[in-house]
């Protein structure tokens, strides 16, 4: 492979909402070199890759910041950062209105007000919305792209980040990127469990398959401490499409309804998770299929749900155009999917302080890889960004890390020789009799079988844990001897190890949760009630090989990052 050893102030990994919104900031306000390593194009990568239709955090008049905290909060049945909740909270009209001013259409009232979807969301025109950020990111001067660039490990010395090691998805060019600060913003983990749709539609998913918890291994391997991957988040989303159903369920206040048309969600939370435990239940208890009741709503209010989602899931339109029946014709059936780990509708990810610095030194977190505040949508990742530009300023003005400073060499150290010689063995690997394929087909179904998925309606108990546990660790011993014969071939198969390093902390995590705190999104078998005693945080840290765990109290006001 052909190396490339660059060197810049900041490095920006995971060029999606966050990403290019920080690179936005950084570039507004500073003279800092940026550099941006994203593994796909900026222009139409991350979660806003196909756009969006609404702004889900918002503070709509006569409502504040705390009152965004306070439901946070309620729907995570108290496990979240009170802290991290308001410092994002009291900037969302902020970073929404700046959207604005780059372009993004956000419909109007007669009065010229924001067309609100609910008192926390607005509408907007989001087809665009990623092109946008990439945009007003690229056009800083002092930001560099470097597109199709995939970035595996941390370049880590004495407990520092001092930036990352990754290679160029299309040609063998190995990558050695130094930095004096590093943002990681590559987003949460999708394709662990068994999905939906099987075999050509299996990346038919709720959260973008490309997104394979790259941040949150990264982060593990490093031994940086990490929060809540115990609370999953899975969606209840339109069946088939995997659509959004918040687009009907709010947009038009159509109920959920079972087969006997009775509207079963009052029987349960009205929470994220009980409204998915409720689907659950009726399917279960043989009062299903579930649906969104829309039958008999106005034509008007049919062609404003085939436009909306045209903004984000056009095939949720195009199925009801190709089955000649729209919404008003025929309710809409729903579904639970896999099981996710991300940090902006959850709290899984990384433990940070109010400035979004992680425990290592260094090295900052936003977005959907950043823990303990859940409810953050696209706005809450802005503007976690922007709070993590600041502090990076900070962090680098004040100086604090002098020989990171002069960090300016262009020859390979040692780490970057030995992560060069592992990309170029997998390149020159005989063939194997697992492959790539079947190594992530049988992860899924490990998990989907015992660390409730789909399969078990997302039940689980310790003897699963345990043997999943056992069965992905086998898979992680037959990684080194995977093949690639191409560098696409090399990204999957970091894809891969970047899933099962993460399966085995979920899966730990899920066994420090001795109780069954958020039914519906995880449903343990041996401990089917809430415990007050585990009103806690249950965070890990990796070490020589093993997963800690250990609890931190739940406290109101901020909290210390515990960087070493």
């Amino acid at each position: 492979m052909i190396t490339s050893v660059l060197s810049t102030d900041i490095l920006i990994i995971g060029g999606g909402t966050a990403g290019c919104y920080a690179a936005y900031i950084l570039g507004q306000r500073s003279d800092y070199r940026v550099l941006i390593a994203e593994k796909a194009n900026i222009r139409r990568s991350g979660c806003l890759a196909a756009g969006v239709n609404a702004l889900n955090a918002y503070i709509t008049e006569g409502h504040t910041p705390q009152d965004y905290v306070d439901y946070a909060k309620r729907d995570a049945y108290g496990i979240a950062r009170e802290d991290l909740l308001l410092s994002m909270s009291e900037r969302l009209n902020e970073v929404t209105a700046e959207l604005e001013r780059l372009g993004l259409v956000i419909q109007k009232n007669e009065d010229g007000s924001y067309a609100a979807r609910g008192w926390r969301n607005i509408k907007i025109n989001g087809e665009n919305i990623k092109p946008l950020l990439a945009k007003a990111a690229s056009a800083q001067p002092n930001v560099t792209v470097l597109n199709h660039v995939n970035i595996t490990d941390y370049l880590l010395e004495n407990g520092m980040v001092w930036g990352a090691y990754g290679f160029d998805v299309n040609a063998p060019v190995f990558y050695e990127l130094h930095a004096k600060a590093v943002l990681i913003a590559t987003g949460g983990a999708a394709g662990l469990y068994r999905p939906n749709n099987p075999g050509f539609s299996r990346h038919k998913l709720w959260y973008p398959p490309f997104n394979t918890g790259a941040g949150y291994a990264m982060g593990i391997l490093a031994g940086a401490e990490m929060t809540t991957f115990e609370m999953r988040f899975i969606a209840l989303r339109c069946k088939d499409t995997i659509a959004p159903v918040g687009t009907i369920a709010q947009g038009i206040s159509a109920n959920q309804v079972n087969a006997k048309g009775e509207m079963y969600e009052k029987c349960y939370d009205c929470t994220t998770s009980g409204r998915l435990f409720g689907t659950v239940m009726e399917n279960r208890e043989g009062r299903g299929p579930c649906y969104l009741k829309t039958a008999g709503i106005s034509k008007e209010q049919e062609t404003d749900l085939y436009k909306a989602y045209l903004n984000m899931a056009p095939s949720q339109t195009l199925k009801w155009l190709e089955d000649e029946c729209g919404p008003a014709g025929k309710n809409v059936e729903i579904e639970g999917t896999e099981p996710y780990i991300v940090g902006g509708h959850a709290a899984s990810g990384y433990w940070v302080d109010e400035n979004r610095r992680t425990t290592l030194r260094g090295l900052f977190a936003a977005g959907d890889v950043a823990g303990g505040c859940p409810q953050k949508y696209v706005t809450g990742a802005l503007a976690e960004a922007e709070i993590a530009a600041e502090a990076m300023m900070q962090y680098l003005s004040e100086n604090v890390y002098k020989d990171n400073i002069a960090r300016t060499n262009t020859s390979l150290g040692r780490g970057g020789c030995e992560k060069k010689r592992e990309y170029e063995a997998y390149l020159s690997n005989a063939p194997e009799v697992i492959d790539i394929d079947q190594a992530e087909e049988a992860m899924q179904a490990i998990m989907d079988q015992y660390a409730g998925g789909i399969r078990t309606d997302y039940r689980y108990n310790e003897t699963g844990l345990q043997e999943a546990d056992r069965r992905i660790r086998l898979l992680q011993e037959e990684i080194p001897s995977l093949r690639a014969e191409t560098m696409y071939d090399l990204l999957r198969i970091y894809e891969l190890r970047e899933r099962l390093v993460v399966c085995r902390t979920l899966l730990a995590h899920m066994a420090a949760r001795k109780e069954t705190r958020w039914h519906g999104f995880a449903e343990n078998t041996d401990y089917p009630r809430t415990d007050p005693q585990f009103e806690k945080y249950v965070n890990s840290r990796y070490r020589n090989g093993q997963i800690e765990i250990f609890y931190r109290d739940i406290k109101t006001g901020c909290q210390e990052s515990g960087e070493r």
